[in-house]
């Protein structure tokens, strides 16, 4: 296995670090964000799996960690069982227990041309890939409440990419974790399990929030003139 790391991370702000995986498919190469609060660490999202997540990340074990999966999909879920305390919308409860292809993904990923430019482990098959199942201890919904002691972060449930999509509002300070509801990015709607109408609703939503920075699951952080851009692209494409 290379020496160099496999994860590298990036200071965002005082409190955020994002943490990516550049060796796996640039398709596939979700956002991890730390955040440090003054009670208790989220950890939203969760890459691949393809090498220990938790021992990477710079964690006070004086505080708790809060993990929340913005949805199922593969690429956010893989280190998701190594945190205690989980959190995930009730639409895709089942599947965090169970991690379904049908739900996950992971076949398109074992699949994927060059999935992974370099191996994780000396041991990596790439057709042998698979998700540990991470069973929800906390279900959220519309309007749950997660706070770390320096911010509440309201749950919003943004179907339409995936049932359970959510995103993490920080009213309070205009600070939006959008998961894969909206990126910098061309938005996927085309793999099972999304539903364009409820995409548009979303798209519809997002562009009434009070935010100033939005961290999406993919791609750089936005502005919401930024966010607000890519849902008037995505409403106007289907329009056609």
């Amino acid at each position: 296995m290379s020496a160099s790391p496999w994860f590298e991370a990036e200071q965002l702000s005082e409190h955020v670090v994002r943490v990516s995986e550049p060796s796996v498919h640039r398709f596939y190469r979700a956002n991890i964000y730390h955040v440090k609060g003054h009670d208790a660490d989220l950890v939203i999202d969760f890459g691949m799996g393809l090498q220990s997540l938790g021992r990477f990340l710079d964690i006070d074990a004086t505080k708790p960690i809060l993990a929340v999966a913005t949805h199922v999909h593969v690429d956010h879920v893989g280190s998701f069982h190594e945190f205690d305390n989980r959190f995930g919308h009730a639409a895709e409860e089942g599947a965090f227990s169970t991690m379904p292809d049908l739900a996950t993904l992971a076949h398109y990923f074992r699949t994927q041309p060059e999935c992974v430019s370099r191996a994780p482990t000396s041991a990596w098959d790439a057709a042998k890939f698979g998700l540990n199942v991470a069973p929800l201890t906390n279900v959220v919904t519309e309007g749950s409440v997660i706070d770390t002691g320096s911010a509440s972060y309201r749950v919003l449930h943004l179907p339409g990419h995936s049932p359970g999509s959510i995103g993490l509002l920080d009213e309070r300070n205009g600070i939006l974790f959008s998961g894969d509801a909206i990126y910098d990015g061309a938005l996927v709607d085309d793999l099972p399990g999304c539903e364009i109408d409820e995409y548009l609703d979303t798209m519809s939503r997002l562009q009434e929030l009070d935010v100033s920075i939005v961290y999406g699951g993919h791609g750089a952080p936005m502005s919401r003139e930024r966010m607000n851009h890519v849902a008037e692209n995505y409403q106007r494409k289907m329009a056609r």
